[in-house]
């Protein structure tokens, strides 16, 4: 029996400003992003260490990334983990803007800092 049932799914959960992947209806992980105008600033992403090693982030941040480009949005990768992942998947420079600190400044602000 295979350890992973179903297919994962993401979901934008608006209210909590993060996009979540879900392995058969549990939170496997996230992205958290904020919106600054037109630009979706992600600043942290995690897979809970029992999902590890499954390909989930990638998953998680491709689709993240295909709907901000779906919303006419663009990209701020401010996580690490999004930073790399941009570097690897060039398809995304075209939405990709880079990291100001006046980003930094503005995005410690939305989160309390």
């Amino acid at each position: 029996m295979s350890e992973q049932t179903s297919t994962p799914v993401v979901r934008r959960v608006d209210a909590r400003h993060r996009y979540e992947i879900l392995v058969d209806e549990q939170r496997a992980g996230l992205t958290a992003y904020r919106d600054r105008e037109d630009r979706r600033v992600f600043f942290h992403t995690e897979v809970d260490d029992a999902y590890a090693g499954q390909g989930l982030a990638s998953v998680l941040v491709t689709q993240a990334l295909d709907d901000v480009r779906a919303a006419g949005m663009r990209i701020v990768p401010v996580c690490p983990y999004v930073a790399k992942f941009l570097k690897k998947h060039e398809e995304y420079a075209d939405i990709t803007d880079p990291v100001t600190p006046e980003v930094l400044t503005w995005l410690d602000a939305q989160l309390g800092r």
